[in-house]
């Protein structure tokens, strides 16, 4: 058997290629067969551009030729004889690399209830990241709140923390087309600008005080040190996007003089008692029940053929997309 798969063969390069596949299964693993993914933009502009301070994550993690993606929607076609509670036919999230066939255990897996389609499915990932920002910043009802860079990360960042009760939620980013994607709901303020532009205008809304939490969802080494003096005494920073680079960046100077609370959370951690299958079934509850919305935030559909072209137009063009997907069933 064979499978198309996405490769980073070295940095800067992308291609699709067609590699031998085992279809056997152990025990507890299913084999599967891709719907769509999902390009999880900073992430994997990142491990194609290959620049990583030495002994980071990144540069422990990303070793071309490196199989990029970890956010799939997939139909269960065999599973092993222990697998218990999904069977073949289902529809499943899997936080798999872009990849036509794969095997994964039936643990790693989220059975995608009915009502929850494929491009809806392949949020999981990154709704389950954002929801572990939000909870590790320990949000109180009330409480305003800034969202440094909206891209996928941010988007779903500023819709967890509407539904959390925050007074008002400052979306921060210079490119209008992003800010244009966020829900039209009540105290959710776009403010189309960079972190350093956008500290007068907070302080004039906040009448002096600044913000309780600010999310950096950036990655980007500058924005560390501009989101701590967006926030009040005693406020939070929470940083969702982990930069390649710590070198380059600094707290600030008012970390100490402010008491200023630096927050990390990642993607693989559980929060006390909300697990990931647990955050999973809440982002897909609220899904079905409407109260969070991630359609509108595709705009890119490619075939895995067109791979080249779609980490292209994210390299080239960021700020002119969004969500972009590769539709599978568009191989043949």
């Amino acid at each position: 058997m064979e499978s198309w798969n996405v490769v980073f063969p070295e940095a800067q390069r992308v291609e699709l290629r067609k590699e031998p596949f085992d279809p056997a299964l152990g025990r507890t693993e299913m084999l599967c067969r891709s719907e769509a993914s999902l390009i999880s933009t900073g992430t994997e502009l990142q491990c194609l551009g290959g620049v990583f301070d030495a002994g980071t994550n990144w540069a422990e993690w990303v070793k071309y030729p490196f199989a990029p993606g970890y956010s799939t929607s997939a139909e269960v076609l065999e599973v092993g004889p222990d697998v218990r509670g999904v069977r073949a036919g289902d529809r499943v999230f899997a936080a798999h690399p872009h990849a036509q066939y794969f095997k994964t255990d039936a643990r790693d897996v989220r059975l995608l209830p009915e009502g929850i389609d494929a491009e809806q499915g392949v949020w999981t990932s990154l709704a389950v990241t954002t929801q572990l920002g939000v909870r590790r910043a320990e949000l109180q009802l009330g409480e305003t709140v800034g969202v440094i860079g909206l891209g996928l990360l941010g988007q779903l960042v500023a819709q967890y923390v509407h539904l959390a009760g925050a007074k008002a939620v400052y979306a921060i980013d210079p490119a209008a087309s992003r800010l244009n994607l966020l829900p039209d709901r009540p105290g959710i303020r776009p403010l189309a600008m960079d972190a350093a532009a956008a500290r007068e205008e907070i302080r004039a809304a906040t009448g002096g005080e600044g913000l309780d939490v600010v999310f950096d969802v950036t990655g980007h080494p500058a924005v560390l040190a501009q989101a701590t003096q967006l926030v009040k005494p005693f406020g939070r920073v929470v940083l969702l996007g982990d930069t390649a680079v710590p070198s380059r960046q600094t707290l600030g100077p008012n970390v100490v003089s402010d008491a200023i609370s630096i927050l990390g959370i990642h993607s693989l951690k559980n929060y006390r008692e909300w697990t990931h299958p647990a955050m999973s079934e809440l982002f897909m509850r609220y899904l079905l029940q409407g109260r969070m919305d991630v359609r509108p935030l595709v705009t890119h559909r490619f075939s895995p053929r067109e791979a080249p072209d779609a980490y292209a137009l994210l390299t080239n063009h960021r700020d002119s997309a969004m969500g972009v997907l590769f539709d599978w069933t568009r191989l043949d």
